[in-house]
């Protein structure tokens, strides 16, 4: 494990049965707060941007938010945010996806993206990747490239590099941590 590996996982809490009884939740605001931490996780966002060729950073609400767009800054490209569906004012593309019960919707400005993009997905966690998935799509659907998907975490046990690997098409899925 490299120093900043273990930095970022040393900031990174546990609180058991949240937001459900049996739920282990990995809590980021304790690496947030800490400014070396945040620092060290912005940076190594920024080379995968820079390592991916991306144009542009969409950061997955809300917590993608938080992190892709200190890592657009970094890396001196744009920084475009994914929201749920009815957030953003004017014409938006959407994209519904399934959820383990139910459904979610989320949406893009088409506008802000364009076919001379590669776009950098940023997250701060990888679940079952329902939403990653939908970002993708979205992203083709308003003509740009997806350059790949970049997260702090990894939750191997769910299952969502399995469910994205079709959907990526070749570009990398990078988990600085994978637990």
């Amino acid at each position: 494990m490299t120093d900043v590996e273990e930095l970022l996982l040393s900031r990174i809490r546990d609180v058991a049965d949240y937001p459900e009884p049996g739920v282990m939740f990995k809590d980021i605001t304790p690496l947030l707060a800490d400014p070396a931490a945040f620092t060290a996780l912005t940076d190594a966002l920024a080379e995968i941007a820079g390592n991916t060729g991306a144009t542009k950073i969409v950061g997955l609400e809300a917590r993608g938010f938080i992190l892709g767009a200190p890592v657009a800054v970094r890396a001196g490209v744009g920084f475009i945010p994914v929201r749920k569906a009815g957030k953003l004012p004017g014409a938006t593309l959407s994209q519904a996806y399934h959820l383990e019960y139910g459904s979610a919707e989320i949406e893009v400005h088409a506008e802000d993206l364009s076919a001379s993009d590669r776009v950098l997905v940023v997250d701060d966690v990888l679940a079952t990747g329902g939403t990653a998935e939908a970002s993708l799509q979205l992203i083709r659907r308003a003509g740009a490239e997806v350059a790949g998907l970049a997260v702090l975490m990894e939750l191997g046990f769910l299952g969502g590099r399995a469910r994205l690997e079709p959907a990526l098409a070749g570009a990398p899925l990078e988990a600085l941590l994978k637990v």
